[in-house]
């Protein structure tokens, strides 16, 4: 009962994607796949969606379009196979049979968000206990310790700087932008506010952390060098640390570029290996790939590096304390295809761990959730439009209906409100 047999899909290189190339067969794969369709199906009658099948059924609780009909609309092509890997892995069964093209959907950020709003009550509560017993689990290999994190890192950040380039700004911010409106107005944002929207997210983190003239700053995560540019034009002494070593590259020739590279010294060099004393610590989206077993490892570094006097900056996506504690053990599509290792902290985690484990304390933090989906909505916009520039640099299409899921299935966190992003301002408590 516990054996997986495989067949193949066509047009897919299994050398490279095997849980593509591939669906899960076999008896236990059967029972498995019923259980989930009926799962499934259940949620979805009562959610604000339609599925439609190639044979016409339609599932959901808005079954008639209209003219007028807004109605997210997921259409499944190959019942069995979505099934099958549905209920072989759950959430990466979900991701993969888009990658495979089971499924597909005219606006997938609004199917997934139909999911994301409703992600604490899809499967029953009796069968969300028992998850740990048939749900895959994060492999020990991906855990950040110091001997893996580089490899971690790598997977995803050395994929490729053309392929960055392709739809980031021209600042190469790889982090939500900060724009200069609110509301519904920010639907509005467009392309060309983008590069200034991400200047004013580092304007505001290098404010918040008194960063100016002489000040010694450490940059946990390097990224393309954005900050540490800003920072030195500051008139501010830059040490700014990666495991990336595509990003260290383009980072350090941008540096060099602005003409700051006698005031910056980018490292290729875990943050745990950090030595000296600096005025502020600044961090942007980097503590999502601690992973939560090193987060008090990471604030106590922190805490160790930072001069009497000094404040820190971070901006952390963050998610409801609640779910954090659902899903620390899990192994999810993210894991697997865009970030190994990784976890995503909530506010409640941060102000804890800071408490109990270090001198910091938590001074001021603003919410910029909506901020994030624009800002993922201009990516993928910005992916889609170069997508014949993507092929040419040898990304096949799985790969690009993978980076779409990733794009889309984050966008729809921040815009059902399950994920949020946050601007974390530290100083030190009095002693």
């Amino acid at each position: 009962m516990s054996t997986t047999v495989t067949r193949s899909r066509a047009n897919v290189d299994p050398q490279i994607w095997p849980g593509i190339a591939y669906v899960p067969s076999g008896p236990r794969t059967r029972i498995a796949a019923a259980l989930a369709e009926k799962i499934f199906t259940a949620a979805v009658n009562r959610l604000p969606l339609r599925v439609v099948y190639d044979d016409g059924t339609v599932l959901g609780g808005a079954r008639r379009r209209t003219l007028e009909d807004n109605t997210p609309e997921m259409r499944i092509h190959r019942q069995g196979d979505f099934f099958a890997r549905l209920g072989d892995n759950g959430l990466i069964g979900l991701g993969e049979s888009f990658m495979a093209q089971d499924w597909t959907a005219s606006d997938l950020t609004s199917v997934m968000e139909v999911f994301a709003a409703q992600a604490a009550h899809l499967v029953p509560v009796p069968l969300q206990k028992l998850r740990g017993l048939y749900l895959p689990k994060p492999p020990r290999k991906e855990r950040n310790s110091t001997a893996n994190t580089r490899s971690n890192i790598s997977r995803h950040y050395d994929l490729s700087n053309e392929l960055f380039a392709l739809f980031l700004d021209n600042t190469m911010s790889y982090s939500s932008a900060l724009f200069d409106a609110s509301g519904p107005r920010l639907l509005d944002v467009r392309w060309q506010d983008f590069a200034e929207a991400q200047q004013r997210k580092i304007d505001r983190l290098l404010d918040q952390a008194s960063v100016g003239a002489g000040t010694r700053v450490l940059e946990i995560g390097t990224g393309w060098g954005e900050l540490a540019i800003r920072a030195a034009r500051r008139g501010a002494h830059v040490v700014s640390v990666t495991l990336s070593s595509e990003q260290k590259q383009l980072a350090e020739e941008r540096i060099a570029e602005a003409g700051f590279s006698g005031q910056v010294r980018v490292e290729l060099k875990d943050y745990r290996a950090v030595e000296g004393e600096y005025d502020a610590i600044v961090s942007v989206e980097m503590i999502e790939a601690v992973g939560h077993e090193y987060w008090g490892v990471y604030f106590q570094t922190i805490d160790r590096l930072l001069a009497p006097g000094g404040r820190v900056a971070i901006q952390a996506i963050t998610m409801p304390h609640e779910r954090m504690m659902a899903t620390r053990r899990s192994y999810t599509w993210i894991h697997k295809y865009i970030f190994p290792g990784g976890f995503i902290p909530s506010v409640r985690a941060i102000e804890d761990i800071t408490d109990r484990s270090t001198s910091l304390r938590v001074r001021e933090r603003l919410s910029m959730g909506d901020h994030y989906a624009q800002t993922l909505r201009l990516w993928e916009e910005r992916f889609l439009a170069n997508s014949p520039e993507v092929e040419d640099l040898g990304f096949d299409e799985v790969f690009q209906r993978m980076w779409l899921f990733y794009l889309c299935y984050s966008r729809a966190g921040f815009q059902a409100g399950y994920l949020d992003v946050q601007q974390l301002i530290f100083d030190r408590r009095p002693s």
